[in-house]
């Protein structure tokens, strides 16, 4: 990890009120700790950007009208697009609590893509045209609007934006894998 060791007991009360935030929220459900971790470490770190960064994650991840098999899907596919070893790893575990097939993320780590079916690859597609095109064309927004409206569109564009900053942030400062974590990428 590139930044220095920070401790619970040195955050200024900016600092603790972003950290609380994260615990005390739908991510942390009261867990201390959790605000430590991850991208929140990095975001506890500078209160004026990580307080409204997690917030806003906090909205996409718990407040969205999209069904979680679809958010995580997208986000998985953002993280190996990125090969962010801790946003990969973190969420294909939620990804297979969601339903989504293992065989297909795995697939999706490997090769950046993979053959999702019905929902799963409208969001897949949204998400890989976005990473790579930076774009997405008129058939695949029209079968995006079809599965989950003009403002499911949006949150999933924002997914795929919010996760792109997750996945720089992790990859950036180095932030390590916790110890029940497996690396998705250990060529990396």
């Amino acid at each position: 990890m590139r930044l220095s060791n920070i401790e619970r007991d040195q955050l200024n009360p900016e600092q603790n009120a972003v950290l609380k935030s994260i615990e005390n929220g739908p991510r942390g459900n009261g867990r201390q700790g959790i605000g430590m971790i991850g991208p929140f470490g990095v975001f506890v770190r500078s209160p004026a950007v990580g307080g409204s960064a997690q917030a806003l994650g906090s909205a996409i991840r718990f407040n969205s009208s999209l069904a979680e098999n679809i958010k995580e899907v997208a986000i998985c596919t953002v993280g190996a697009h990125f090969h962010s070893k801790f946003e990969f790893a973190a969420h294909r575990r939620l990804a297979v609590q969601a339903g989504v097939d293992e065989n297909l993320l795995d697939q999706l780590r490997d090769t950046g893509q993979a053959t999702f079916k019905d929902k799963e690859a409208t969001a897949h597609q949204v998400a890989f045209e976005l990473l790579n095109e930076h774009q997405i064309t008129d058939a695949t927004y029209a079968q995006g609007v079809s599965h989950f409206s003009e403002n499911g569109m949006i949150e999933l564009v924002a997914t795929v934006g919010y996760y792109c900053l997750i996945s720089l942030t992790l990859n950036a400062f180095q932030i390590p894998l916790e110890a029940d974590m497996t690396d998705p990428f250990p060529e990396d």
